[in-house]
């Protein structure tokens, strides 16, 4: 279609534009829309034009998961193209799970031709009428940050700058772009696609005047609490944090954390529970989480004021919302965390009453990483408990560069986990299957780490694992898969009808582990 129509058509513009846009994979799978697109990236190929890699996915949830996992490790936004409305469909669960964890992603899609012929591009075959609907974005809407579809060719470039800048703005998260396949037969003039972005994402920084306050409440507290779900920013801001948060012996609990913010062994990190904290709190900081605590099982002293921290700290997508909030404080993670260390510096300070209190903090988080190891061990007794698998890979990957994935799988605590990005748990939104693809796109971007996925059995099927196991065999992704039987969800996990000895369990763990290791 290139060369029938006497140059580049806006179909084979698209992946240009990604280049320029610096996206590296378009995670794809294709349909009776992409022939545009298939004929522009042969054509690139035969010229040695450089283009981001086209990744043919098997299945849309993987292709949705994969770029959702390249973002966790990279922080940079991938593409993923799917087929018409069905293809969508299927990615659709990745929408809202991205959307949920502020992930950014290009995603598109192409659109059944409106037209029934007479026009480059139009219907062919009777599928052309099986796909078309009313409103084809309505499938994701709820789910993307800004959605469009593509009017004419020399729309490309500038839809996908914008679109790029939109999704990697805070909040970051996803967006969408339909493609008619009419449009993408037409032609576009190849100066229109020159150039670097017209647009740059929007990265907000909190008020200082917010920073101000937040840092005198603070200051003054006599029992404050971190709760931390989504991490500490990236990787200068999560080692600052732990080092403020042991200045000032601020305990930090990891509330159905998704992301690791501190250390499990850091003498501030006081474990997943925060009803104890939260009784007896004056100050709570809510650093970026979507559910602080459990309405129902966790009660907030009365006197307690609460900060809330992060890109939406009211999270605006969720129409019920209602944990208290004294102070919101808006802004990349990575931005606030210097920005409020850099205030509290400045702040006075009782160096006796914070003496005694690091040494209180600490001694929790002692009596919890203890309680925790005491759990993987009793766990042994008549099957392989979650807490006892926990602890076997926290074993197998001591001193190794890497990055766990769990789903319903590995716990924190009797797993140990340090550094930045070197846990993740699936979205609060629950979108099923969502860590062996996570974990192959996490792979991709970052070759040279150990990446384990850690998934319950159900949340295994739900992966479409023979899709997966196709796809980390042809791209040689060496990732270590755990699937757990857990016998219910949230139960005790058994690895087949019995326990295996502890030794079997550890020596098949390193052995899997170092198979996961990169190829030299």
């Amino acid at each position: 279609m290139t060369k029938e129509r006497g140059g580049m058509t806006a179909g084979g513009a698209i992946f240009q534009r990604l280049k320029a846009l610096g996206v590296e994979y378009v995670f794809a799978n294709s349909g009776t829309d992409f022939p545009p697109i298939i004929e522009g990236l042969a054509e690139a190929a035969a010229k040695g034009v450089e283009l981001p890699q086209a990744i043919p996915i098997p299945h849309e949830h993987a292709a949705m998961g994969m770029a959702h996992g390249h973002y966790l490790m990279s922080g940079r936004a991938q593409a993923v193209m799917l087929h018409t409305n069905v293809g969508l469909a299927n990615g659709a669960i990745g929408a809202i799970n991205a959307a949920c964890d502020h992930v950014p992603m290009l995603l598109m899609s192409g659109r059944t031709p409106v037209t029934e012929g007479g026009r480059f591009g139009a219907r062919t075959v009777p599928i052309g009428w099986g796909q078309e609907m009313f409103d084809q974005t309505a499938l994701v809407r709820e789910s993307v940050k800004w959605d469009y579809e593509l009017r004419f060719p020399e729309q490309v470039a500038p839809l996908l700058d914008r679109a790029h800048a939109i999704a990697s703005s805070t909040p970051r998260g996803p967006v969408y772009l339909a493609l008619p396949r009419e449009v993408l037969c037409q032609p576009v003039a190849p100066e229109t696609l020159a150039g670097g972005p017209s647009m740059v994402p929007a990265c907000a920084a909190p008020d200082p005047a917010a920073i101000t306050r937040a840092a005198e409440m603070l200051a003054g507290a006599a029992r404050p609490v971190i709760i931390a779900q989504r991490g500490a920013g990236d990787a200068a801001s999560f080692a600052a944090f732990a080092d403020w948060v042991a200045d000032w012996g601020i305990p930090v609990c990891s509330w159905w954390a998704t992301h690791l913010a501190l250390d499990t062994d850091h003498p501030c990190h006081v474990g997943p529970d925060p009803g104890p904290w939260l009784a007896e709190a004056d100050v709570v900081v809510v650093l970026d989480c979507l559910a602080p605590w459990w309405p129902d099982r966790h009660c907030l002293s009365p006197e307690a004021k609460v900060i809330h921290l992060g890109p939406d700290p009211l999270f605006s997508r969720a129409p019920a919302r209602t944990f208290r909030c004294d102070l919101a404080v808006a802004g990349e993670t990575a931005l606030t965390i210097p920005a409020l260390i850099a205030a509290m510096g400045q702040a006075p300070a009782d160096h006796v009453a914070l003496s005694a209190r690091r040494q209180k903090v600490a001694a929790a988080a002692a009596a919890d990483l203890a309680g925790r190891h005491a759990q993987a061990q009793a766990g042994r007794d008549g099957g392989i408990s979650k807490a006892w698998v926990s602890h076997c890979l926290s074993e197998a990957l001591a001193d190794r560069p890497s990055s766990v994935f769990s789903e319903l799988g590995t716990i924190l605590g009797p797993l140990e986990r340090r550094g930045h990005r070197s846990w993740f748990q699936e979205p609060h939104s629950g979108g099923l299957g969502w860590s062996f693809p996570a974990a192959m796109g996490a792979r991709l971007a970052a070759p040279e780490r150990t990446v384990v996925a850690t998934i319950g059995d159900g949340s295994y099927m739900f992966a479409n694992p023979t899709a997966c196991h196709q796809i980390a065999e042809a791209l040689g992704l060496n990732i270590l898969v755990i699937v757990l039987n857990n016998a219910e969800v949230g139960g005790r996990a058994r690895l087949g009808p019995g326990a295996l000895p502890r030794r079997v369990c550890r020596a098949r763990q390193h052995r899997a582990v170092d198979r996961a290791q990169p190829r030299s």
